[in-house]
């Protein structure tokens, strides 16, 4: 999470959407950087309403503040979090992804609360999910759309941004069959949804 007091501007960190590469790039200009522990790194709406919102009311006089998220294609999303845990790092952790295909981990990532370790990877829907007091993501860019983003960043900014590839998992193809894909959109439509309805 990046925070902008000047410009009014709370950048959410949403995983697996690139704001590793967004935070090398501006937490020097930020006011506040919060990059541990990864709860409070990646705090989702619910969790900056709950604690950071009235922090910055009550105790700083900042009460207009508004926010801004990426969010990626919901199997883009899945692939990129399949690709992170397949590294060798993850070898032998519960979470690993080595020895699960691509489709494995997309069936079990769909069994809601049963599904196993290695697919409980959350949901970009219920991260960006508005609050009944109003609070809300006022800015949401799709990932695959950087210049977009960047455009938007570095007019609120007034500053020039030069992203680097970082945290980035190995190519692979992964590829989901129809029916899977079909279940899929069907389980998470709010996901799916929501990222079509940016534009």
């Amino acid at each position: 999470m990046l925070v902008f007091w000047s410009k009014k501007l709370v950048f959410l960190s949403v995983p697996k959407t690139g704001t590793t590469a967004i935070e090398a790039a501006l937490a020097s200009k930020a006011d506040m950087v919060i990059s541990n522990p990864p709860e409070l790194k990646h705090a989702p709406v619910y969790r900056y309403n709950r604690f950071f919102r009235p922090m910055f009311e009550r105790a700083c006089g900042v009460e207009d503040m508004e926010l801004l998220a990426v969010m990626r294609e919901p199997v883009s999303w899945l692939a990129s979090w399949y690709r992170y845990r397949r590294r060798d790092f993850m070898q032998g952790h519960p979470n690993s992804t080595r020895d699960v295909s691509f489709e494995d981990f997309v069936q079990e990532y769909m069994k809601g609360d049963k599904k196993a370790p290695f697919a409980n990877v959350g949901s970009q829907a219920k991260f960006l999910e508005p609050r009944p007091n109003g609070v809300k993501v006022d800015h949401l860019f799709r990932y695959e759309d950087q210049p977009k983003l960047l455009a938007f960043l570095e007019t609120r900014l007034q500053l020039k941004i030069t992203l680097e590839r970082r945290n980035t998992s190995p190519d692979m193809q992964l590829d989901l069959p129809a029916p899977t894909l079909a279940k899929l959109r069907r389980k998470h439509a709010a996901e799916f949804e929501l990222y079509e309805s940016l534009v």
